[in-house]
């Protein structure tokens, strides 16, 4: 019998993906090439059901003779060791971001004479659509909350974005990019909840002042309409005794990690550096308080991140990698977030080579508003696993709406702050899911 090869990595499986197998079973014995997690974490969000767990249902479907991995998104690899004498795919991909993908199939089958084999792509049906009721329908609290360790586990980088509110939120969870030239759509992994931005929108001093009742109130605003994974900025953690309890609270909710600073007494912004009073803890009592925060905890899923700030207190390099060691090793962090307000980048990628001698597992945050001319892959090439761009939803959106404020001032009406900073009325009702003209 003839090989034909189809590669798919769907979870969520319609009559679509049924034609393309029963055009296949035309041809010969079909083999499905199934992305795997990483594959499909690549360039696009994690899959919803494992590799494992779809495996089984491909095997299940009639016509189907074998299922392998495909461990890229490019199918060379498969092909070129299985030699297939026919691709079936659906003509959708001759554009957008799969074209190139198309192209690098007929160059490889042509090595060996096999052809491609094109299925009219299925009306009516929306596989984005459905995923998306999918992803809403199981987003529990135990499903979000575990997403970013599966992430760590499959994805070069965890690329995060800060949301304080329900609009940021959703433009976190559905704004994308399409990068003709690689091939892919990116996307933001997850959503960052930073004290300084949630206090700004509030009107109110980055002090620790927004209690943590109110932070609640405001990530639960966020869940409502998202469901990416959330990290929340802990600030120090308060009291001992207090974070343990905080720890439960937000594991129930599905959070999926909190970051905590070693600083004491009244919180000063990092990146005012040492122009303000920057107390450090004694590491020994934070390393007792990220402790108790883990032996609260109830599910493996949560993670406590430990923020050093001994390079914005001016300790420099040996006294961040000293206290590392002991919040991992006495307390017991998932991982680190290292911060820095110098614009060179060079401490922070001095911290990493030396953290990495130490680990080469342990995940490392870093949150790069300083040296912001580093690519997210260049400081994961330094070592880094989650970047996270931490206000720049609150400051693009100040400067915006002053303008506009500005405009209607000048102006005595508001036509010319409407024509040039605000989109129209019907595309606000359009970003909010359910809301009708």
């Amino acid at each position: 019998m003839n090989k034909v090869y189809i590669a798919m990595s769907a979870d969520v499986l319609h009559q679509g993906h049924i034609n393309i197998i029963n055009e296949g079973k035309k041809y010969g014995d079909v083999i499905i090439g199934l992305l795997t997690d990483k594959a499909i974490a690549s360039y696009k969000r994690l899959p919803i059901l494992s590799y494992d767990e779809r495996k089984v249902i491909f095997e299940n479907l009639k016509g189907v003779t074998e299922v392998v991995p495909q461990n890229t998104l490019d199918y060379s690899e498969n092909l070129n060791a299985i030699k297939p004498d026919y691709v079936v795919h659906g003509d959708d991909w001759r554009s957008g971001v799969q074209k190139i993908v198309r192209e690098n199939v007929i160059n490889t089958l042509s090595k060996w004479g096999g052809k491609l084999i094109e299925v009219p792509y299925t009306k009516d049906v929306s596989c984005t659509e459905m995923e998306k009721k999918v992803r809403e329908f199981s987003n529990t609290p135990d499903n979000r909350r575990a997403k970013l360790r599966r992430m760590l586990e499959l994805k070069p980088y965890v690329n995060v974005m800060e949301a304080s509110n329900g609009l940021t939120g959703l433009i976190c969870e559905n704004t994308k990019y399409i990068d003709e030239e690689k091939g892919v759509e990116r996307e933001f992994d997850g959503m960052w909840v930073s004290s300084l931005c949630d206090s700004s929108f509030k009107g109110k001093p980055d002090i620790e002042l927004v209690d943590l009742t109110s932070r609640i109130n405001t990530i639960e605003e966020i869940m409502e309409v998202t469901t990416k994974p959330i990290i929340l900025d802990g600030d120090t953690g308060g009291k001992t005794e207090h974070f343990a309890y905080n720890v439960k609270t937000l594991e129930r909710l599905g959070v999926s990690a909190i970051i905590i600073e070693d600083k004491t007494g009244l919180k000063q912004n990092s990146l005012f550096g040492t122009e303000a009073k920057q107390v450090l803890d004694d590491p020994q009592a934070f390393a007792a308080k990220i402790r108790a925060g883990k032996t609260a905890q109830v599910t493996k899923d949560f993670l406590i991140f430990a923020r050093i700030e001994a390079l914005i207190a001016g300790y420099g390099i040996d006294e961040a990698i000293k206290r590392a060691k002991i919040y991992i090793e006495e307390g017991g962090a998932d991982g680190i977030m290292i911060h820095s307000k110098e614009k060179d980048g060079a401490e922070i990628k001095e911290f990493l080579r030396r953290f990495r001698e130490y680990s080469k597992d342990i995940p490392v945050i870093l949150v790069p508003t300083s040296y912001n001319q580093f690519t997210e892959e260049e400081l994961a090439g330094w070592g880094a696993n989650i970047i996270i761009h931490a206000n720049h939803m609150l400051r693009s959106a100040y400067p915006a709406m002053k303008k506009c404020a500005e405009s209607v001032l000048e102006h005595h009406r508001s036509k010319e702050a409407s024509e040039q900073y605000c989109i129209g009325i019907k595309e606000v009702l359009a970003l909010i899911p359910g809301t009708k003209a």
